[in-house]
């Protein structure tokens, strides 16, 4: 059950053969291939929608937590403590602030701060809102259901900020530590006031260079040095992909943790600028994707020389729009594979402002799928409860249905001494058998509440799983599904893929077809993600297409 794209289409009107069913073809499959790496679950790449490499001519990389991975802990600490002393020392915030401890357990990507109430909260894909907290304290059920649950959210509204970005966890644990440090000293704290003084003081650090001056001066301290990044761009190239680099770090920054990460990790390139044809700095995405810029071209030492002409392999340029890149380049389309960490900056816009296609990295994934695989015994527990309560319930409703019947027959037709006797057993039985679905339907809820709570609560304790929320994914895991054709950890995971690769998704399913097992497995072209049980909106209009970063 599969439309045909129209690349497809003469072939089909040819009658079809069946060299599938070749003895050659069967031995072929059989067949070990030549020796390769077994792929960990943790490094695959995951498929939204259909991908053929082989059709990709161009990939283009971010560079912060794309090509560039951070020990997360070491740079949000550093964030999280140099955020706290500005705010001391320029904002006149108290000293007692400076005692705080950053907690990396209490912020994820995809958490919202809602600047009105103090508050900290997740949500699901249909923007429901799951947990809650003030401060460090949980929020009782029944507050959050007045705040969140009796009213549509609107996250576009300034109330709220969006936490997608990996440099904006230390910013939300921060405004939640401050909120428990004043309030409990008794003091009263003007919230809306106080994230917007964190946002700009974090801002301030990052764009005044004081932060990265300290990243610059102790580089093994904070970036990670994977030794697979070199070869997997290499077999990209090798591939015959052109490879370009787009950053909103400016050239000096860029030079200094491009050569850390790159520089003499395969002879073939004594340089990192050496793997890709185009560098462009400073490009201050998600605008790049959607204004009009020159691109600027850059000398040796990061001068501004004039706008480019054209753009050349060993060159910095800064700057520039995607139309300006795309006229320059001579590249385009869906012919183009763009890599990035931010679902806003780098992979939204990209999506909405051109036809290419697009790969998050979302380090989050290795951590999460080693603690499913641990807890797959719970995991495997709970779909087999969910199936019996499932059963239970089918039979629950079978046996009340029979209830009124009996109950309709007492007062109807029972008036015979021996006939009511009979329908009285029949009544009594009945119930016996719906009082023990009933206590096996309490006791399989509450073990799969316990089982839940382990494998959420076991993950992190304040919000678990980051792709989850309840049985729904989470608003952050939605966005990758929509906005990412394919997914995975770290770049370096290109390193188990061939750059000929056809990266397939799964067929995407309604529910009704879902239960039909002969159904193809697999989507077609761009198909949309599959899953099971997308929710029903309407795409491309979304009030979530216009929530700006943090």
């Amino acid at each position: 059950m599969r439309r045909l794209d129209r690349s497809s289409r003469q072939e089909a009107d040819e009658p079809a053969g069946d060299s599938y069913r070749d003895a050659e073809v069967t031995a072929l499959l059989e067949r070990h291939r030549l020796p390769v790496r077994e792929v960990p679950f943790a490094r695959q790449i995951f498929v939204n929608r259909n991908l053929r490499l082989d059709k990709i001519d161009v990939v283009g990389f971010d560079m912060d937590y794309t090509l560039a991975m951070y020990h997360l802990r070491q740079l949000e600490e550093l964030a999280f403590r140099m955020t706290t002393r500005r705010m001391i020392d320029h904002l006149g915030y108290p000293e007692v602030l400076a005692g705080l401890a950053y907690d990396p357990d209490f912020v994820i990507r995809g958490l919202v701060v809602d600047k009105q109430a103090g508050n900290i909260f997740k949500m699901d894909r249909h923007n429901h809102c799951g947990r809650a907290y003030h401060g460090k304290r949980v929020l009782p059920y029944e507050e959050v259901k007045r705040l969140y649950r009796e009213e549509k959210i609107h996250l576009s509204l300034p109330r709220f900020a969006w936490i997608d970005t990996l440099f904006a966890l230390p910013e939300a644990c921060l405004f939640a530590e401050i909120i428990e440090c004043l309030e409990g000293r008794g003091e009263r704290v003007p919230y809306a006031k106080l994230y917007d003084d964190i946002r700009n003081s974090i801002d301030t650090v990052h764009r005044d260079d004081t932060l990265k001056q300290i990243v610059k001066a102790d580089l093994p301290r904070f970036l990670v040095k994977d030794l697979e990044l070199g070869p997997a761009l290499h077999k990209l190239r090798s591939g015959g992909k052109k490879l370009f680099l787009l950053t909103n770090s400016f050239a000096d920054y860029t030079e200094a943790v491009m050569s850390f990460i790159l520089d003499g990790v395969l002879p073939e390139y004594p340089s990192w600028k050496n793997y890709f044809d185009v560098i462009l700095t400073g490009a201050q995405k998600p605008g790049w994707f959607s204004e009009e810029r020159p691109v600027l071209q850059l000398s040796a030492r990061g001068e501004v020389l004039g706008p480019a002409a054209a753009l050349e392999r060993g060159v910095v340029y800064q700057g520039g729009s995607l139309h300006a890149f795309e006229r320059l380049g001579g590249i385009g389309g869906d012919r183009v594979l763009y890599v990035g960490d931010h679902i806003y900056g780098d992979i939204l816009r990209s999506r909405k402002s051109s036809l290419w296609r697009t790969c998050m990295i979302v380090p989050e994934l290795e951590a999460e799928l080693a603690w499913l695989e641990k807890s797959s015994p719970s995991l495997e527990e709970m779909a087999r409860l969910e199936e019996l309560r499932a059963r239970l319930d089918d039979e629950i409703s079978v046996r009340k249905a029979g209830l009124n019947a009996l109950d309709r027959r007492l007062e109807r037709d029972a008036r015979d001494p021996a006939t009511r006797t009979q329908v009285e057993a029949e009544r009594r039985e009945m119930k016996h058998e719906l009082e023990q679905l009933r206590r096996a339907v309490r006791d399989a809820d509450a073990r799969v509440r316990e089982l839940e709570r382990a494998v959420e609560l076991g993950f992190n304790k304040y919000w678990g799983l980051t792709f989850k929320e309840g049985n729904e994914n989470s608003r952050f895991g939605e966005q990758i599904e929509d906005y990412a054709c394919i997914y995975t950890s770290r770049v370096s995971n290109f390193v188990f893929y061939s750059p000929m690769q056809y990266l397939r998704a799964l067929r995407a399913a309604m529910p009704h077809e879902r239960l039909m097992l002969r159904m193809a497995p697999y989507g077609e072209e761009h198909a949309p993600p599959a899953a099971g049980a997308r929710p029903s909106k309407t795409r491309g209009t979304g009030a979530d297409e216009s929530v700006p970063p943090g």
